[in-house]
């Protein structure tokens, strides 16, 4: 039930937007590089060999930018419960994610009532 992908992240990007999961627990290794993790505590600039837990909910809320002039190599590691969800709290953005690869992103306050749309109360 785990996965894994080495990721090449050039300088000047991020791997996603700041976001916890609401199935998955993620894992990151510092491979090459030095990239800076926002979490709920502030940042932290990373060294290769570094290996972080982001659990399940907020307190897994996390964002890798690189903000070197090099690029960063980074091992992410995740259980494959699918679906999962990501929230994505500075855009206020939900995020719903398939084991086919599809996905939905939809912002909270396009959220409807749970009967809307249904023909029978």
């Amino acid at each position: 039930m785990l996965g894994g992908s080495v990721w090449e992240l050039p300088p000047g990007e991020s791997t996603c937007p700041y976001h916890f999961e609401t199935s998955n627990e993620e894992w990151l290794v510092v491979l090459a590089g030095h990239p800076t993790l926002r979490h709920p505590g502030g940042e932290d600039v990373l060294d290769p060999g570094d290996t972080v837990c982001f659990p399940v909910g907020p307190e897994g809320s996390h964002k890798l930018t690189n903000r070197t002039g090099e690029t960063v190599r980074l091992l992410l590691l995740s259980t494959m419960i699918s679906p999962d969800s990501a929230i994505y709290p500075d855009s206020d953005k939900v995020g719903v994610f398939f084991a086919d690869g599809s996905s939905l992103l939809f912002r909270r306050s396009s959220a409807v009532d749970y009967y809307d749309g249904e023909l029978d109360r």
